[in-house]
């Protein structure tokens, strides 16, 4: 007798419309998906809501892909009362985004050796209203010369939030003047200064369970033109390494949709952002690159409910820095060991073993629906909630052309 089972995936969202549109759509197309072993899996999705809850409910969902919780407390909480009592699956840990910022990503990944850009962690500018803050300054803050600071480590520099946040408080510092103009701006807020790399190549990588895109990015450019489509451009070397970067980031911190930026100097890499617990999918963004995110997202989510797989979600550093302290392996060997423990963390073997004997289909109905009227549909009203009325038609053709070539790039999947 068959066996089935049925699966419900929660979508966490906030003022997005566009990639849930794309991959509630996706979720339809899955249809009945039977595994090896004879069971016949359907999988649903639904959109998650806002409201009070008993810490001994149970939640209906399998997984969660959480798009809101790093900005806002209760869903927060909502996750981590699921996951530790429901075993919901995260796509990204709540509790290693909320104890491993930027900051301490940043020593994380120092630690391993990788080439995180020289960092100073400089006091407020305004600290937090506290009444004992006053007293804890007098006595124990040790005045400083940030000048000094800024002149030891060599301008341009950056400054940013020690915990980021989308590119907010983020100045490219030049000289004296613009770095006290910063400072002054940061407020309440607790900032870095970050060395600038003179950078040949930057380098986006998207990575969703063990699946990675990396991405030429045009930081200075507006947000629907800074992924170029771009092929080969990193050397072989310095793209197996940004691959292994990011997984390993994933890996390490128990974040399973994530960006990584880094940047790429005479085939170096240096990883210099790679801490987003909401990563940047967005159609009028990724564009070409749109389709293989929401497949990706598919695959590994549809991958991680069928086989019932374990999240993990609290940080065990000892393997890696097992490696990170083993004085017999150089950079490049340590990169691979870490790749290695990436691929053990995310099943990657098993997982593509999956893919080919559970869901082989999805290249295709991925491809039939972004050629669609009904994905034209969700594109053109994501650019009329985007962009102002006289500009409809400049991205109308600038997006559909965009994925015209994704289109032609991809036509041996059509059925």
């Amino acid at each position: 007798m068959t066996t089935q089972r049925e699966h419900l995936i929660g979508l966490l969202l906030g003022a997005e419309e566009d990639w849930p549109t794309a991959f509630e759509a996706l979720v339809r197309r899955l249809g009945v998906l039977q595994t090896p072993d004879g069971v016949q899996h359907r999988i649903a999705s639904e959109r998650v809501t806002i409201e009070p809850f008993n810490l001994r409910d149970s939640v209906r969902q399998d997984l969660c892909i959480d798009r809101l919780a790093y900005w806002y407390y209760h869903p927060r909480e909502w996750l981590k009362k699921a996951s530790l009592m429901d075993d919901l699956y995260l796509l990204n840990s709540p509790f290693t985004f909320q104890s491993m910022e930027k900051h301490s990503a940043y020593c994380a990944m120092l630690r391993l050796g990788l080439n995180v850009p020289n960092t100073v962690l400089v006091p407020y500018k305004h600290p937090v209203d506290n009444a004992r803050w006053a007293y804890t300054s007098a006595k124990y803050n040790q005045a400083f010369d940030l000048d000094a600071v800024a002149e030891e480590m060599g301008y341009p520099l950056f400054m940013k939030p020690f915990d980021g946040g989308g590119w907010r408080g983020v100045s490219r510092v030049r000289d004296r003047e613009e770095l006290h103009a910063a400072y002054d701006e940061s407020g309440e807020m607790l900032m870095h200064l970050q060395e600038s790399i003179d950078y040949d190549v930057f380098a986006r990588a998207l990575t969703i369970g063990p699946e990675t895109m990396v991405m030429k990015f045009r930081p200075d450019e507006p947000m629907h033109n800074r992924y170029e489509v771009a092929h080969d451009f990193l050397s072989q070397k310095a793209g197996e390494e940004t691959i292994a970067i990011a997984q390993t980031v994933n890996a390490f911190f128990r974040w399973e949709f994530n960006s990584c930026e880094m940047l790429v100097k005479d085939d170096i890499v240096y990883p210099i952002d790679y801490a987003n617990a909401c990563p940047d999918v967005a159609v009028t963004s990724l564009h070409y690159y749109f389709p293989w995110a929401m497949k990706s997202l598919l695959k590994w989510s549809s991958f991680c409910v069928m086989t019932d797989r374990i999240a993990k979600t609290q940080v065990d550093t000892a393997p890696w820095f097992a490696i990170a302290d083993d004085p017999d392996l150089d950079y490049a060997a340590k990169i691979v060991a870490y790749q290695a423990l990436a691929s053990q963390h995310f099943d990657t073997e098993r997982y593509q073993e999956f893919c080919a004997a559970t869901l082989g289909h999805v290249d295709e109905f991925v491809y039939e629906y972004v050629t669609s009227p009904e994905f034209r549909s969700m594109l053109t009203s994501t650019i009329q909630q985007t962009y102002p009325t006289h500009e409809w038609e400049r991205f109308e053709a600038h997006f559909g052309g965009l994925l015209g070539i994704w289109a032609d790039d991809n036509s041996h999947l059509a059925g």
